[in-house]
């Protein structure tokens, strides 16, 4: 309990065969000027994602600028106060999309004080991509990045080496910085890890494979994105549906219909399984799915769908619906791991309120135990919690909570704590571990 150097479970990284490979959400991290916001552009550019009117007001910019050639970072770098000081200050999202899949792309703040956002960014990835400036190779920010990467659960790290172009492509240069992470890598007990060298600036194996980089018979990266797999993961977990609305439409023709919305968070779930309710341990079973007027015989993992149940049960917005054999314990202790984002330090023995799915319940911070220096990556005895801090910590929960490990299932295992008084959200959550009430 308490330690924050757990870690997942390795998981195959790529299949042979894909067939649907759905959305895709993927964080981009590195220091200042690995070439983040160039990549991201060319990877907007290069997929043909970009709007032809964004394209002209990009090129006219890169012209009044001096610049030859079309400056693909300012596609992502819309605030000033980064183009001033070089820095992004918040986490910016871009949506896009190929033949393929759909993707979800957060790019995160290179600098140790932005902490907050790249957690809040990372809490939703399903892959990272570290970038790398081949001149500088591994530097404290990879491996902080790849620390925070891997402490918030994302299994799928891709290690993409920049600027080949600046080190005359050199295959040794790749190889080394390789060898560097992959040594590092194993100490933290990282396992799915890819590598790609590239140019974002002038687009080598970013989307295309160009001319340049010959000796390198990997995948380009958007062929690794395109191919990652993670659906399956999500489907092959416990089956959660967190309660989002109680519907009673009272029509003619379903006079007592009672439905329960919600998404299908992890799992599946099949038209005569027995299901249990918490945190209250009622028990029915499914007589009928449906999605939008569609019936289904089965619900899987990313459907939104409305459940109706064989019998009457008590239950109301919050509520946890899972199947009996694998369902969690309704706890009111947790372990968890905060990444502490309000400039307010922790208060111990103060009241918080945890926002857990659409539940909420007042809880007490009742022990610290290890805090991670962002700095040394390494873990230290926690004596307080300031902005920016990753510590584990106990909380006693006022009310039980049906909750998992967040490594085992994101959606039930994360949370955010919220000040009472203030009503700002102070930190994010990751449990874990529970102890049943």
């Amino acid at each position: 309990m308490g330690n924050l150097s757990s870690t997942p479970s390795p998981s195959k990284f790529i299949q042979p065969k894909i067939q649907d490979t759905g959305l895709l959400r993927l964080l981009t991290c590195g220091s200042v000027d690995d070439g983040k916001s160039t990549l991201i552009g060319r990877l907007l550019f290069d997929s043909k994602a970009i709007l032809s009117d964004t394209l002209h007001a990009i090129e006219r910019s890169s012209k009044k600028r001096g610049m030859e050639t079309i400056d693909l970072s300012l596609l992502t770098d819309g605030l000033s106060a980064e183009r001033e000081q070089g820095i992004t200050i918040d986490v910016a999202y871009r949506y896009f999309s190929t033949g393929k899949r759909k993707y979800i792309l957060a790019d995160a703040p290179g600098h140790e004080q932005y902490t907050r956002n790249m957690v809040t960014a990372a809490s939703t990835a399903d892959l990272a991509i570290i970038l790398i400036d081949a001149r500088k190779g591994v530097l404290t920010q990879t491996r902080r990045h790849s620390v925070l990467a891997n402490l918030l659960g994302i299994k799928h790290l891709v290690v993409a080496v920049n600027k080949m172009d600046l080190v005359d492509w050199s295959e040794f240069r790749f190889q080394a910085i390789k060898a560097d992470y992959q040594l590092f890598a194993a100490k933290l007990g990282i396992h799915d890890v890819r590598f790609v060298p590239m140019s974002a600036l002038l687009g080598d194996q970013v989307v295309d494979r160009g001319e340049n980089l010959a000796w390198h018979e990997g995948p380009t990266l958007m062929e690794i994105l395109e191919e990652a797999v993670v659906a399956e993961e999500a489907e092959n977990a416990p089956f959660r549906f967190p309660v989002q609305l109680v519907s009673r439409p009272r029509s003619k023709e379903h006079p007592d219909y009672r439905g329960y919305l919600g998404r299908v968070e992890s799992g599946s779930i099949a038209v005569g399984d027995e299901i249990i309710v918490l945190p209250s341990q009622a028990r029915s079973r499914i007589a009928e799915i449906r999605l939008g007027n569609e019936i289904l015989q089965e619900a899987v993992a990313g459907q939104s769908v409305a459940l109706r149940l064989a019998d009457e049960v008590d239950i109301s917005r919050g509520d946890l619906i899972a199947t009996v054999q694998d369902a969690p314990e309704p706890t009111r202790e947790l372990t968890a791991t905060l990444a502490w984002l309000s400039e307010t330090p922790l208060s111990l023995g103060r009241k918080y309120l945890v926002q857990h799915g659409a539940q909420q319940v007042r809880a007490t911070i009742s022990a610290l135990h290890q805090r991670l220096d962002i700095e040394s990556l390494e873990l230290h005895n926690a004596s307080g919690i300031a902005m920016n801090d990753i510590t584990s910590v106990s909380l006693t929960l006022q009310r039980p909570l049906a909750v998992d490990s967040y490594h085992d299932i994101r959606a039930t295992g994360a949370f955010i704590l919220i000040d009472e008084a203030t009503n700002a959200t102070v930190a994010a959550g990751l449990i874990r571990a529970s102890k049943g009430s």
